[in-house]
């Protein structure tokens, strides 16, 4: 039996200075998610921080509650997730003194 799978894009080529979440998307079919984050750009001393979140109805939203990851340079960057419920979004939290990115940013879904 072939699995079912799915990509969304939910950033393409965007740039952003401050912190952000992304598009929610409606993952309740899915048995497996993977983040795709695709650095583009990055200004020097620019550090991100990305967290999983989860949602029962795509408008109240909470931690996924596993570790996020961090992104410091040019790059891709994934993780995974299990148990995850309806509704996914990445949030990214971003510091330095002027940051800047130009991300894409993918959610790999599986059966």
């Amino acid at each position: 039996m072939v699995r079912r799978s799915f990509t969304a894009v939910l950033e393409k080529n965007e740039t952003f200075t401050a912190g952000f979440e992304t598009e929610p998307y409606e993952a309740a079919w899915a048995g497996e998610a993977r983040w795709f984050v695709k650095v583009q750009e990055m200004s020097a001393g620019t550090r991100m921080a990305a967290v999983a979140q989860v949602s029962p109805d795509g408008l109240t939203w909470c931690d996924h509650g596993t570790v996020g990851f961090v992104m410091t340079g040019v790059g891709l960057y994934s993780q995974g997730l299990r148990e995850f419920g309806h509704w996914l979004r990445l949030r990214v939290e971003m510091v330095g003194e002027a940051p800047r990115v130009k991300v894409t940013i993918y959610l790999a879904l599986k059966e």
